[in-house]
């Protein structure tokens, strides 16, 4: 209710600030913000709109919040990864090689099994809404911007397709972790889009086995895009040091 009624635009531009000082590590974990009366005149904000931002970085696992401790900053396997702003933090504060290489583990585990899932029971529409995307990262992969919104489009459809309502409750978590892998992996979605033919088809055909396996080969070829892309990065920044 705060959120909604209490200046929602002071509210969000605090909570950006903190989550980032956050994630960029400005505050070990452990260790306690400054007061709420510091905070309003760092952040020039009040202190209805400072209790609400740390109340919704709580809810992202950043901080605890407690009578007796103030606000302390929550060690970071207790943050919420699945939270977009979280991983947008963390991106923006720091290429964490080994963050993008979780999540990329995570969908391993996640989609292949939804791509058989949808093979057998995706709808004669939502086999369309895969095809659709298909055809529009094929057509524009050489647009970023509009591949990107596609590809998002079809692993999130393939989720949808398999109309399991728990494996729909990682939907958003599954959109967190697509916007973050494709920020660097989708430069090399070219040479990927005969593995997402592949799952496509195989879903279209109605064979569970072979979708699996297509969209293991997919995520295998963005690991190896994501693992190529970190080693020339390390390379470089050996080269200039």
């Amino acid at each position: 209710m705060m959120r909604a009624n209490a200046k929602p635009g002071k509210i969000d531009r605090v909570v950006s600030t903190l989550g980032r000082a956050i994630a960029n590590g400005d505050y070990d974990a452990g260790s306690v913000l400054p007061r709420e009366q510091d905070l309003e005149v760092r952040l020039s904000a009040g202190r209805g709109v400072v209790r609400e931002a740390v109340k919704i970085l709580a809810t992202k696992g950043l901080v605890t919040v407690g009578p007796r401790h103030g606000t302390r900053v929550q060690a970071r396997q207790n943050w919420n990864f699945l939270d977009r702003e979280v991983l947008a933090w963390l991106g923006e504060s720091q290429q964490d090689h080994s963050l993008l290489l979780a999540l990329e583990e995570t969908r391993r585990i996640i989609e292949p099994a939804a791509a058989a899932l949808a093979a057998e029971r995706a709808t004669a529409a939502e086999r369309q809404t895969i095809k659709d995307a298909y055809a529009t990262m094929a057509k524009y992969s050489d647009d970023l911007a509009v591949a990107t919104q596609a590809d998002r489009v079809f692993h999130l459809a393939i989720l949808d397709a398999t109309h399991n309502p728990v494996l729909g409750s990682f939907r958003s978590g599954l959109e967190a972790i697509l916007h973050t892998v494709f920020a660097v992996a989708m430069p090399g979605l070219a040479p990927n889009l005969p593995n997402h033919k592949a799952v496509l088809d195989a879903i279209e055909r109605g064979d569970a086995h072979n979708a699996r396996a297509a969209m293991e080969l997919l995520l295998d070829r963005t690991h190896s895009f994501l693992t190529e892309t970190f080693r020339l990065a390390t390379t470089d920044v050996e080269v200039a040091g």
